[in-house]
């Protein structure tokens, strides 16, 4: 009996969000550092395994614990936050500007965290240069050059590559977000949000929190990639695709699609002359 229906789902995201948009900076900030160090350490996992492994499949099964954990942990994901904040403006529960500084706070945090965990990450794989990180460094390496190089080389073909898969990648994300309120236990919560989670790691989609530490990680294991490559051909598209696959595709799509149903009468009350008034 732990099942919460859809409707009651998109409620409570609306909520979610609403918290989220008023919650102060300093907060949003540190919340954002933590759920960007955590992001980081489990790609990191989820790549030492798909490595030792030789198989991709291994590092997907356990990519989703990381995302999993900032959501049972509280702490801060700017992709689910681009799903739930701008459903509270849209209802009208916090200001647009209210948006834009839950994204920049969070997303200045991520960057803190993702980028500190690289730093450390790094001197821990190398012994702080004294020797290189093997067939993991240069999986970060060739990794990072994918996500930014590669996509250059396309030319417009390849931002809007990054861009249509950055929006596929949020829309799997926020569904994961959505399915974590489908149930009232721990152990559900876990299990819903682990299979889309699961599925955008394994289909290779682009997520912004996830290239907040990957990419520098790939330039400190000698990745042939400069900012300027990190940020026009990866990041900033990134973003923006994140933002477009998760608050039209999921917020606003479930938004909609569990509005509460207008009756017949109330149909015909609202189709009478001066109704309105």
């Amino acid at each position: 009996m732990s099942n919460v229906k859809p409707p009651v789902v998109v409620e409570e995201a609306i909520t979610a969000g609403k918290t989220k948009a008023t919650t102060s900076s300093g907060r949003l900030i540190l919340q954002g550092i933590l759920g960007g160090a955590l992001l980081g350490a489990t790609t990191s996992f989820a790549v030492s395994a798909a490595v030792s492994s030789g198989s991709s499949v291994v590092g997907a099964l356990l990519f989703p614990a990381g995302i999993t954990i900032v959501t049972l942990m509280g702490m801060e994901l700017v992709t689910g936050g681009f799903a739930l904040t701008p459903m509270a403006a849209v209802r009208g529960l916090v200001p647009w500007s209210a948006v834009g500084r839950y994204c920049l706070m969070v997303i200045i945090g991520h960057l803190i965290g993702a980028v500190a965990f690289a730093l450390l990450y790094a001197a821990g794989l190398t012994g702080f240069g004294s020797h290189d990180a093997g067939a993991l460094g240069e999986r970060f390496a060739q990794t990072a050059q994918d996500k930014t190089t590669a996509y250059e080389a396309l030319g417009l073909a390849g931002m809007a590559t990054v861009f249509v898969k950055a929006m596929l990648c949020n829309w799997l994300v926020c569904l994961g977000v959505f399915m974590g309120m489908v149930s009232k236990d721990t152990i559900g919560k876990i299990a819903a949000i682990w299979l889309p989670i699961m599925a955008f790691y394994g289909l290779g989609f682009e997520h912004a929190v996830v290239n907040f530490f990957m990419i520098p990680m790939g330039m400190l294991m000698g990745a042939d990639v400069g900012l300027g490559d990190w940020w026009i051909w990866n990041q900033i598209p990134v973003l923006l695709g994140n933002l477009v696959g998760g608050f039209v595709f999921t917020g606003l799509a479930l938004m909609y699609a569990h509005r509460p149903a207008r009756t017949e009468a109330t149909e015909t009350a609202a189709a009478r002359p001066g109704a309105e008034q």
